[in-house]
């Protein structure tokens, strides 16, 4: 079963040939060094994946790759109340991928890591188009 029913077997094919460009060898030998960068790579993106992991979580950062936004902004984007938007965004701040700024009373946040754009981007053409 498809993640994504609509897309043709060609675009499918196409983006794993892209992909595999991307990711190395693993079938070829690997001294300990390599490995080590690795497991600390891939410790890595899983704590970066765990906190993206959260479908309130994965709204927010779509609603700020296009630039800043109050919270009352977000709140009204995701039709959600201010105690869950806040928890949430408490939760990407902690994570160090938003930050956020006091403007009177109004609190406004934006992505402060480039890598949560990017797999913003990954995602919406993968799940959204």
């Amino acid at each position: 079963m498809s993640l994504h029913p609509d897309r043709s077997d060609t675009d499918r094919d196409h983006m794993i040939a892209q992909i595999s460009t991307i990711l190395p060898r693993i079938d070829e030998p690997m001294d300990d060094a390599t490995w080590n960068r690795i497991r600390t790579n891939a410790q890595t993106a899983s704590d970066f994946l765990k906190a993206i992991s959260h479908e309130g979580r994965l709204m927010i950062l779509c609603a700020l790759a296009n630039g800043e936004k109050s919270v009352a902004e977000i709140e009204m984007m995701l039709s959600s109340r201010q105690a869950a938007v806040s928890q949430q965004l408490s939760r990407l701040r902690l994570e160090g991928l938003v930050t956020a700024r006091r403007d009177g009373k109004q609190i406004y946040y934006r992505l402060t890591d480039d890598r949560a754009r990017l797999i913003i981007e990954r995602v919406y053409e993968l799940f959204c188009t």
